[in-house]
């Protein structure tokens, strides 16, 4: 990586900054937004940005789609059954090059399965904060099958279609703070 504020070391997102963001095709006709409020990211950079690795750990419980019953739907058995998986983890095997940005490589654990799950990732900057400190920005998406991670029932609509998609797109806006 060749930015003038590159750092090599720990960072951590900054959650007041930072979102694990999805969203789900509902009922065919439109897409359901969420996020999740409590996680911990840490990246730790390398020499070379490809030298670098990500963990990150979700609470499953802290799910937010702006309507309380339906985040009680998913906190249960029929979706993310968050009393007998409470996390959410991922964790880097590799970073390449792809053109302008990464491919972040690594292995998705979620209701209990683990699955290699790729990100599509941008880096978008380093710099000093106003209070002395470094912050880093990054960006990610990636698309998971939910029903690959034994998560929720197809339930088939009169017309055609299924109540909930399977495809659930993740987005990440990370900013993340130099630990000392």
């Amino acid at each position: 990586m060749t930015h003038p504020d590159y750092r090599v070391g720990t960072w951590k997102a900054d959650p007041v900054h930072s979102e694990i963001a999805f969203s789900v095709r509902h009922l065919m006709l439109s897409n359901v937004r969420g996020r999740f409020t409590r996680y911990d990211v840490t990246i730790n950079t390398g020499e070379d940005m490809s030298e670098s690795s990500i963990t990150t750990t979700i609470e499953l419980a802290s799910i937010d789609t702006g309507n309380q019953p339906r985040d009680e739907h998913l906190r249960s058995a029929d979706y993310l059954d968050v009393q007998h998986h409470s996390v959410m983890s991922y964790r880097s095997t590799g970073i390449r090059r792809d053109g302008d940005g990464w491919v972040v490589d690594g292995e998705l654990t979620l209701h209990g399965i683990t699955r290699s799950v790729s990100l599509t990732s941008q880096v978008n900057g380093f710099a000093a904060d106003p209070f002395g400190g470094r912050r880093a920005g990054f960006s990610a998406t990636a698309k998971i099958s939910r029903r690959e991670f034994g998560i929720g029932a197809a339930l088939p609509l009169d017309g055609g279609g299924v109540a909930v998609g399977d495809t659930v797109a993740i987005s990440l806006e990370i900013e993340a703070v130099l630990q000392q």
